[in-house]
């Protein structure tokens, strides 16, 4: 008679939990920067103060307006920028090497990255809109769904953008030089500073295609009822002029999703 023991059974930390550690080591590591913690703070502050003395031009409310630049700069200035000097950082620095060699996959590391700048930016947009009700420029939005699609496609395409950039961002200074195109481009065309709907046909065509413009167009869709050429519409009408946004931002997310793929864990030497 043979007795067949049981096969031991070893079971590590599921997939949340690994990108959790990860992300409170980050998050630390982003307190140890008394500067970086300071600008993420005071950011938001100041934009709120200065909402009287802001001229943006445009048929769009001040309030809606003001919540679609702050979710913008967000996106551009701290999400896709920290993200891709963070990850050159951690690259150059040999951690995501070191980190591949455990149970964290590919996609864990990068997310796990990237949670501290993504909860700053989600921080940043929660204090911008804190303000905008306590100056009295809230209104209820037109629709409520297409804004909440808009942060959240527009944080995944930054973020694969960002991994993407590190393709020929070599250091994290280099950073700076590397992101600035996209941040120009995305900044002066993308409806941040200047209404789209000023703009020469042929430029306005080009700027709808950038990966910020669908978010500000949605966001203007859903908090104000305006569409990209300051057409009044209501909650149906947000939605008919949403499929293109929707389908810019699906396209720069594969896109980026391709270009990331070449992400180099070690540095080059």
């Amino acid at each position: 008679m043979t007795t067949t023991l049981p096969t031991p059974t070893t079971t590590g930390p599921s997939r949340a939990r690994r990108v959790a550690a990860l992300a409170r080591g980050e998050t630390r590591l982003l307190l140890r920067n008394r500067t970086a913690v300071v600008n993420s703070v005071l950011l938001p502050l100041l934009l709120v103060a200065a909402v009287p003395a802001l001229d943006l031009g445009g048929e769009v409310p001040l309030g809606p307006q003001l919540l679609s630049t702050a979710v913008g700069v967000t996106l551009v200035f701290l999400t896709y920028y920290n993200l891709v000097a963070t990850y050159v950082a951690r690259r150059e620095d040999l951690v995501l090497q070191r980190m591949r060699t455990g149970e964290l996959t590919g996609p864990e590391v990068l997310l796990g990255t990237a949670v501290p700048s993504l909860l700053i930016s989600l921080g940043q947009v929660v204090l911008v809109a804190v303000g905008v009700a306590v100056l009295g420029e809230w209104s209820a939005p037109v629709e409520y769904v297409l804004p909440l699609v808009a942060v959240l496609a527009g944080t995944a395409v930054m973020t694969v953008l960002a991994a993407a950039s590190t393709l020929f961002t070599r250091t994290p200074e280099s950073a700076q030089i590397t992101t600035l195109p996209l941040m120009v481009a995305t900044t002066s065309l993308s409806g941040l500073l200047y209404p789209i709907s000023g703009f020469p046909d042929a430029l306005a065509t080009v700027a709808r295609l950038l990966p910020v413009t669908p978010v500000i167009e949605l966001l203007q869709l859903g908090l104000a009822g305006r569409t990209w050429e300051g057409e009044v519409v209501d909650a149906g009408g947000a939605w008919s002029a949403a499929p293109l946004p929707l389908a810019v931002l699906a396209g720069w997310l594969v896109v980026g999703g391709v270009a990331a793929r070449g992400f180099r864990w070690a540095p080059r030497r």
